[in-house]
């Protein structure tokens, strides 16, 4: 089998709440690519990569369509089955950005699962987990409504919740109080400040909020202050942004620097990185939450096919994206019910691109 065709659309994807806010970000919609992978069998996969806005993480949507169309001729005539050969290919064609990569890899697991008639769970190491364990985001917003929003989302069927800080520790350690006290008994509770305290402010909201339970999600921006803020806290510490490989995991646990890590599929490269990533937390005894930066039912699909696949005890949560947007870019998303997701055991992902949404290529 051959790449015939690589074809690369972008879409705005609003947010149905008006608006996602962290830190000191805020976003009303996000900016995201979607690949077509075209085959001389006929066969076609898709793939998505979705940066959380441009200063988030050395990321951004126009440089993930600019990357793709600097790699993909060099990837036409190349067997997408092959998908050691096609990191390798791509790795040569473009050093780092590993984002721009992400989509590729994951049309091509897409391809690998209808030519091979199973689900890219089943390709992932088989079904683990009948569903998947949902977090909801509670987006960055004065403490009364944050409060009122966590209300609602239990009255929904969620269970575990990230609510969003970092925007000075003076606010955050009363956004901390006042949604934590509306946490139903058995519920869990993250504090992810994105990167956003620097390190005195973080000792400072570890050290008000002590008595509080719950999770501190990278407190700020470099490995070594968040290693800094670890040792003044027994809350337990989940590190994200600086997570970005293999190398990084392993430095985190011989430093002891935190209990869990947040796995993005489009930060590590694509679904072949981050299996690898997947499997050797599982070897360490890692447990994770398993998502990506953003997305839609396309990126969604991929998040959760990789959750299926974990064993259970080594998977935290993870994020459905598609359900904080009102539009649909494929059909066959992750269904939602109670505060999980699952997909069904159609080939590939088991998403469909809605064209008529996605219009014309960008290329």
């Amino acid at each position: 089998m051959k790449i015939t065709k690589i074809s690369t659309y972008q879409v705005d994807l609003p947010m149905k709440e008006g608006s996602y806010s962290w830190s000191t970000q805020s976003f009303a919609a996000f900016d995201s690519t979607v690949v077509i992978i075209e085959t001389d069998a006929g066969i076609t996969g898709c793939g998505e990569t979705c940066p959380l806005g441009p200063a988030y993480l050395p990321a951004y949507a126009e440089g993930a369509r600019t990357g793709i169309a600097k790699i993909a001729e060099g990837l036409i005539g190349e067997n997408p089955l092959e998908l050691g050969a096609i990191n390798l290919r791509m790795d040569q064609l473009l050093a780092g950005h590993p984002y721009v990569k992400s989509a590729i890899d994951m049309a091509c697991w897409d391809i690998l699962g209808k030519a091979t008639n199973q689900p890219v769970y089943a390709l992932l190491g088989g079904l683990l987990q009948d569903r998947v364990k949902l977090f909801k985001v509670v987006s960055r917003q004065d403490p009364d409504a944050m409060a009122a929003k966590i209300r609602d989302y239990q009255d929904q069927g969620f269970k575990q919740f990230q609510m969003k800080v970092g925007a000075g520790a003076d606010s955050d350690i009363e956004r901390i109080r006042q949604v934590s006290a509306e946490v139903r008994t058995g519920n869990v509770l993250n504090a992810d400040a994105n990167t956003g305290w620097l390190q005195h402010e973080a000792i400072r909201v570890v050290k008000a909020v002590r008595d509080v339970d719950l999770y501190i999600e990278q407190p700020c921006k470099s490995y070594e202050e968040c290693l800094a803020v670890r040792q003044h806290t027994n809350h337990p510490m989940i590190l994200d942004e600086c997570m970005d490989s293999l190398a990084m995991l392993i430095r985190g646990y011989n430093d002891s620097a935190m209990d869990l890590v947040n796995l993005k599929i489009n930060r590590i490269g694509g679904i072949t990185k981050a299996r690898q990533f997947r499997d050797l937390c599982v070897s360490l005894g890692i447990t994770m939450t398993i998502e990506d930066a953003w997305g839609g039912e396309i990126a969604t699909a991929a998040i959760a096919h990789l959750a299926h696949s974990t064993p259970p005890g080594f998977h935290f949560q993870s994020s459905a994206f598609h359900e904080y947007t009102n539009l649909v870019i494929a059909e066959g998303g992750p269904e939602i019910a109670d505060g999980y997701m699952s997909v069904t055991d159609a080939p590939g992902l088991g998403v469909t691109p809605a064209m008529d949404v996605l219009g014309d290529p960008v290329f």
